[in-house]
């Protein structure tokens, strides 16, 4: 029910934008031009992406998302938090089941059963990670749309939606995930509930590069690069373009974060 309701309210945002948003504009692309690499990725809303970058870099993370993420991490019990994140996490266990099958991964798939079964037995509903423990790998997630992008359905437009990120057409076959048990069962207050409780944890997690992205010559270029590069990661699409070596160790802190 939770993805069903973001990604369809994201499905209409993107589909009215695409056809009222005019075309980047032309000073932006000289300073991209001029400051960065150029990227190969498909951003026609460019002009409007910048704007709502704007908002969410400079007004809603400083001043709303990150002084709430960092509080949420500074003073909430450890215990706490780890057994909120590892119920979280436990629901998203089989439809990266699926997703792994359909990406002919089997062994991580199975290592994704084995993961949802022990922790929502063993672990009390993924309470405790039993499964870690007991030696199963924790991969990561792998959602319906890096499904389709391993078989070479592209991203389609780029977005930054305001209050809320980046975003890319594909992603919207995520709703996809919430079909399976045991996210079928979450109301739309449920899901809205774990997306800012992972969003929060993720937030926090960023705070270590930050001066990376202050320092870079065009910081949405950076993030919409990094973003990109990370859905091609989790497809498991091996890109073998030359990449801007600020932009690759930016990518390469990022991925090794645990999400």
């Amino acid at each position: 029910m939770y993805n069903k309701g973001k990604s369809f309210f994201l499905l209409l945002f993107t589909t009215g934008l695409v056809g009222c948003s005019s075309a980047p504009e032309e000073n932006a692309r000289e300073k991209i031009d001029t400051n960065s690499s150029v990227s190969n990725v498909y951003d026609p809303l460019e002009g409007f992406n910048r704007s709502m970058w704007e908002i969410n870099y400079d007004y809603l993370d400083p001043y709303l998302v990150r002084p709430i993420s960092i509080a949420y991490v500074d003073y909430t019990p450890v215990p706490i938090r780890s057994g909120i994140a590892n119920v979280l996490a436990n629901l998203d266990e089989p439809s990266s089941v699926v997703n792994n099958l359909i990406m002919g991964n089997s062994t991580k798939a199975v290592e994704h059963f084995n993961r949802f079964w022990i922790n929502s037995t063993f672990g009390i509903f993924g309470l405790f990670d039993i499964a870690t423990a007991a030696g199963i790998t924790k991969h990561d997630n792998k959602e319906f749309s890096s499904a389709l992008g391993h078989y070479g359905l592209g991203n389609g437009p780029y977005f930054m939606v305001p209050g809320y990120g980046p975003y890319t057409l594909r992603e919207v076959t995520d709703t996809v995930d919430g079909l399976y048990v045991p996210l079928s069962y979450l109301n739309f207050w449920a899901g809205l509930g774990k997306w800012a409780l992972e969003g929060m944890e993720k937030r926090a997690l960023l705070v270590p590069q930050e001066a990376q992205l202050e320092t870079s010559p065009d910081p949405y270029v950076l993030t919409r690069d990094v973003y990109l590069q990370r859905l091609d990661f989790k497809a498991e699409i091996h890109n073998t373009d030359e990449v801007d070596e600020d932009e690759e160790a930016y990518l390469d802190e990022y991925l090794e974060e645990d999400f």
